[in-house]
Order: C-alpha cells, then structure tokens, then sequence
C-alpha cells in the first residue's frame, strides 16, 4: 500500500506535514509494504503546472493521502480515482504513518473539508 502526506520540504519520514495540501512544496510517498520512501515535487497547477494533485496521486499509483485539511472538489476526485483521505492533524511524516498503520486516522468526508476552499 503507498501512502502519501504533503509535506514542506525534502525531508523524507522527517518531514513535517504541510498546513496546506494543494500548495505543498513536496509530496513525500511511503510503500508501507517495502517501507521505500519517495520525495517527489509539487508540480501541480497550483505551482504552475498542468493537473490537479490528485491526478499527480493517481500517476503515483497512491492508494492513501493523509493530510492536513483538503477542498471539497479534491476529496471527490480522490474518491473517483479509488484513493482514500485520511486526515491528520500534524506532525512528521514517521508519527503520521505509525498513526495510520494503528488505525487512529479518521477517514475524511465532506464535514472534514476547508471551510471557503471548494478547489484543489
């Protein structure tokens, strides 16, 4: 199973979340099952490139997202593309997944979305 949280920077299970899925510098990809761990650039439209963050997700072959807080539209891609939101409410990226693998992270839903954010 691949995970991925937005994170600030390239700092790999280190790596703090970012406050802000969309606009996060980097998303950092765990296979929980091999336990490798991919950094890869934000290069979404929010950035000035072309697609969306959850198609980014979906090239990535996510199967999870942890984050943060998330708009409206984005939790219903994610859901077309069969990738599952997890919400989080902080931390490095190493507690985050230890949180998920426990079972303590609440599956979003649209109560869960950013009030005033209906995009990416």
């Amino acid at each position: 199973m691949k995970v991925c949280i937005p994170t600030a920077s390239d700092g790999g299970l280190e790596d703090e979340i970012s406050e802000h899925f969309g606009r996060a510098s980097t998303f950092t990809i765990v296979d929980l099952d091999s336990g490798e761990t991919k950094v890869i650039r934000n290069e979404s439209v929010h950035m000035g490139g072309k697609i969306y963050p959850p198609e980014i997700m979906a090239r990535e072959k996510v199967d999870a997202m942890i984050c943060k807080g998330i708009g409206v539209k984005a939790l219903f891609r994610f859901s077309e593309l069969g990738i599952d939101v997890y919400i989080a409410e902080g931390g490095k990226v190493r507690e985050i997944l230890e949180s998920f693998k426990r079972g303590d992270l609440k599956k979003a839903d649209t109560g869960d979305t950013c009030p005033g954010h209906r995009g990416y």
